[in-house]
């Protein structure tokens, strides 16, 4: 008879903020949606920084963020609090160097740190800029960039990016889900406890949600790969970064001289858009092509007027006036009732376009009351990723596969689930549980992680905490930031790029319907430009 299981709560009461030291670091936000907020209110509510600034070009995101992060509501912004353009806080922080440096007297304070949260595609030529400017830390949110190339001109921008004392300064990507007590506990338990000795592979699912996918992927910025990127960039880089923090990165940041890490030897991919497209459109459709238009509109699924407007998903009826209801619309919390609120989502919703409208029109905005089977989208739907390492003799390190799978059908929004197989037993996790399973005594062990927060199980608010109290550490307590980056950060620039790297080198398998050999791929599409870049 097999063993009781076992119960461990492991729960998770969030941990007040660090201390504040006597000039804690402030930070600017770049980009003032969904993600800015989320950073900004973690830094608020779990760190030991301060937010200072913000830069946003939208005027109400940019007023409403200031009055809630900044200045508050009866106190207007002081100067450098408040930008319209990246390209403004540019320009400030040169001049008001320039001040500091003639010697002039009552010169506003700098920032210390910038989280960069605009368009993905945005990524590079903001974070080369800040970089060029020199002597601040920076977060970037994922993905890093939307090309290869410009994840290379970043690294190299980045490694010459100096702060006080002529040191690297410390950055940091938002793979979130490295930050989550979940995961911080799951890696844990198989590198350092090592509960089911070596891993032999990992089979690890991102179920996207019906309705979310077709939110972000079909009718929102993601959809076309020629104005993002593929889906596995925009959705899942932060699963493949997760994969290779549990496979390949050393189980101790802390230590400085670990091994080298366990790189994979093959990958390879298959995946396509399978669903949303006009081969599936319903026939009781006929030629609708927006949702507000359409004669089975009350009978699909993937109705527009369901989804936003509705009161049984995440529509006005059910009363959220937040995501994604914000990205419709984004003042909607300046509508002082609901049918003023349902009334913008609908005008929104009627929004179309047709075929004499231009293809750069089309592609430059988000058009959400489109049908799902009518629209401009083209990125993967469901893809599968399966990379491989080889036996590492010279430091005792076994042959292992994983396996990713990205799939959008799915009643789970984002709720990821993993299998992982070990000699010695296997482990089972989803978001809210990990199982242990141990050959050698039979017992079954279930831990429940907690949630410290809502954004990715606690990720966001975790990544905050450690990046802010990163810059801390090199500002007030004499760190370097190379112990900064290993110890509290937990992720090098290395890694970043190779997490990176992986997306782009399977996009590639995938396209070509191959399998690559990944030390070949990386010496001759990626170190050999990193080698020119430096």
């Amino acid at each position: 008879m097999e063993p009781e299981s076992s119960q461990q709560q492991d729960a998770v009461i969030p941990p007040p903020p660090p201390p504040f030291a006597a000039s804690p670091p402030r930070l600017l936000v770049i980009g003032a949606g969904s993600r800015g907020r989320a950073y900004a209110r973690a830094v608020i509510s779990s760190s030991n920084g301060v937010v200072v600034a913000v830069a946003e070009p939208d005027e109400y995101k940019r007023n409403q963020f200031g009055k809630n992060m900044i200045w508050g509501s009866n106190t207007p912004p002081t100067e450098g609090a408040m930008f319209a353009d990246w390209r403004d806080f540019i320009s400030y922080e040169t001049e008001r160097r320039a001040r500091v440096q003639a010697g002039e007297k009552d010169v506003p304070p700098g920032v210390d740190a910038v989280f960069v949260c605009v368009l993905d595609d945005m990524h590079r030529e903001v974070v080369v800029a800040l970089a060029k400017l020199g002597g601040l830390h920076i977060m970037c949110e994922k993905p890093l960039a939307t090309t290869l190339d410009d994840c290379i001109d970043m690294y190299a921008a980045l490694r010459s990016n100096t702060v006080a004392g002529g040191q690297q300064g410390v950055f940091s990507i938002g793979h979130v889900l490295r930050y989550s007590p979940h995961n911080i506990l799951l890696r844990e338990l198989l590198l350092q406890k090592r509960v089911i000795g070596d891993v032999l592979s990992v089979v690890h699912t991102e179920p996207v949600g019906w309705w979310h996918y077709t939110h972000s992927y079909v009718r929102g910025n993601w959809r076309r790969e020629n104005t993002s990127a593929p889906s596995l960039l925009t959705k899942s880089c932060h699963d493949i970064d997760v994969l290779l923090w549990l496979l390949c990165s050393p189980p101790d940041y802390s230590v400085a001289d670990s091994p080298p890490p366990h790189l994979p030897s093959t990958v390879t991919s298959i995946g396509s858009l399978q669903y949303f497209k006009k081969g599936r459109k319903p026939q009781g459709a006929g030629t609708a092509t927006n949702c507000l238009t359409c004669p089975i509109e009350q009978s699909c699924k993937y109705s527009a007027k369901r989804i936003y407007v509705g009161p049984d998903l995440v529509g006005i009826g059910s009363g959220n006036k937040s995501w994604p209801i914000s990205v419709l619309v984004p003042d909607i919390e300046s509508y002082g009732s609901n049918k003023e609120a349902e009334g913008a989502v609908l005008a929104e919703l009627a929004r179309d376009y047709d075929a004499d409208t231009p293809d750069s029109e089309v592609a430059r905005q988000n058009w959400f009351g489109r049908c799902v089977y009518e629209s401009d989208n083209d990125v993967c739907d469901e893809q599968v990723v399966t990379m491989s390492w080889d036996e590492d003799p010279v430091h005792s390190r076994g042959a292992k596969t994983a396996t990713f799978h990205m799939v959008a059908q799915t009643q789970r929004v984002c709720e990821r689930y993993t299998n992982i197989y070990g000699v010695d037993g296997e482990i089972f996790a989803d978001s809210n549980i990990i199982r242990v399973q141990d050959f050698n005594t039979g017992q079954t062990t279930v831990h429940h992680p907690g949630i410290e927060s809502l954004g990715h199980g606690g990720g966001d608010t975790g990544l905050t905490r450690q990046f802010v109290l990163a810059v801390d550490k090199v500002k007030n307590h004499g760190w370097s930031t190379d112990r900064a980056q290993r110890e509290i950060v937990g992720c090098t620039l290395d890694e970043v790029i190779r997490s990176h790297a992986m997306v782009f080198c399977a996009e590639i398998a995938r396209r070509e319907k191959k399998v690559i050999d990944w030390p070949v791929w990386w010496a001759n599409e990626v170190e050999s430009k990193l080698d020119s870049a430096h």
